[in-house]
């Protein structure tokens, strides 16, 4: 058998449902091979049946051994080893691949080799109308900025020091360059997947899909990210984000490049030579 052309990674912890329209999501996926490795981080195996149903055989799945605890980074890290396809996407257990996505972002990295990364727009669905809002503002201003500027620096800059511009589920990389990245890192108590893509866009480059890719949950807490009283997990995560940054590319970049994200307005700071 032929590899696919994308591997779509998904752990899952207790959202029986949730998990299977997201497996749907990217069987449907057209103009692409695709393989689904789902990755099950209860004891219990809760998704087997609903899973079992589907009875297709592009679909692994796998209860793993021992629950990461709500660690994300070890779950993707586990199952990016297991993948065969050209191309990595780690879909998160309650969002859904938008129609024509995978398609999409292959596309765009077949047709720009020296890129490593495709990110996408960010459509959120969900039935609180305060969260509705809250996110689909947000989303809306980061699709506006990330298309504003294919630099692939500057969309660095941006997530260092003025807020991110995409979510987990909506980005898409070459498997080969997973693992000279080192995968996510386990030790980042949170926002390890904002950590990842960005080393990923610093590294790789980067190519911007102007169309949504991706519908995101905005419904019930994750386990893995119910930060609403997690303040201090969320300022000692991006401590470790910006120690690490500094440590693989220098003090004197990472001091420029705050300095210039801190002083100068978007309209300026996007025209600067950050390169690609």
């Amino acid at each position: 058998m032929s590899a696919p052309d994308v591997t779509v990674v998904i752990p899952t912890h207790q959202r029986e449902e949730e998990v299977v329209k997201a497996v749907k999501s990217a069987l449907a996926q057209e103009g692409v091979s695709v393989e689904c490795v789902v990755l099950d981080d209860t004891r219990e195996g809760t998704a087997r049946a609903g899973l079992e149903a589907l009875n297709d055989d592009r679909v692994r799945y796998l209860v793993r051994d021992v629950p990461s605890g709500g660690r994300p980074a070890v779950v993707r890290n586990e199952g990016a080893a297991l993948a065969r396809g050209r191309y990595l996407h780690f879909l998160d257990d309650d969002d859904m691949l938008a129609e024509g996505a995978l398609e999409f972002a292959v596309g765009e990295l077949e047709r720009n080799p020296s890129r490593g990364v495709a990110i996408g727009w960010v459509v959120p669905f969900g039935d609180d109308p305060f969260w509705l809002d809250n996110k689909r503002s947000y989303f809306e201003r980061a699709a506006k900025v990330a298309r504003a500027t294919p630099s692939s620096l500057w969309t660095v800059v941006h997530v260092l020091f003025r807020g991110t511009l995409f979510v987990n589920s909506a980005c898409l990389i070459r498997r080969e360059y997973f693992q000279p990245l080192g995968g996510f890192d386990p030790t980042i108590p949170v926002y390890e997947d904002v950590d990842f893509w960005m080393r990923a866009i610093r590294r790789y480059g980067h190519v911007y899909l102007d169309r949504p890719v991706l519908l995101y949950s905005t419904g019930k807490p994750s386990l893995m990210h119910n930060l609403g009283h997690e303040v201090k997990l969320v300022r000692e995560s991006n401590a470790m984000i910006h120690a690490k940054y500094r440590r693989d590319h220098g003090a004197f970049e990472y001091h420029l490049l705050q300095a210039c994200a801190r002083l100068l307005p978007f309209e300026i700071l996007r025209h600067l030579p950050f390169g690609g």
